[in-house]
């Protein structure tokens, strides 16, 4: 397309200024990619934070079904610590998200860290 705006006879005419693009031409393309550079930042803002709370209920409800299985392996009244879980082969590894506690045999997931104050 160059080699074709090159041939015209008016190419040669124009000085070095009119070959390029204007000032005003060169600021609306800067204004409409900085528009589109803040709409994607606002839009993948919020993306990381779902994405944690997302872990924390996930984790959750695996320590929850972890606990059940344990319960229904071993007598309906034991209450397993994380421990009895990870060496029971239920859980790969302990959970950094939650700590497990009891009342009677009520179990009690309280959250650590990013996840304290998300419900599991």
């Amino acid at each position: 397309m160059l080699k074709q705006l090159r041939k015209t006879e008016s190419w040669n005419d124009k000085n070095l200024a009119q070959k390029g693009f204007t000032l005003v031409e060169l600021l609306v393309v800067i204004s409409i990619l900085g528009i589109l550079a803040a709409v994607v930042v606002f839009a993948v803002g919020g993306i990381s934070d779902r994405g944690q709370t997302s872990a924390c209920k996930e984790d959750g409800r695996t320590l929850r079904t972890a606990v059940e299985v344990y319960r229904a392996q071993n007598g309906g009244t034991t209450v397993p610590t994380m421990a009895n879980l990870t060496s029971g082969g239920l859980l790969s590894q302990a959970s950094t998200l939650y700590t497990i506690s009891y009342s009677g045999t009520t179990l009690t997931l309280t959250g650590v860290g990013a996840c304290a104050g998300i419900a599991a």
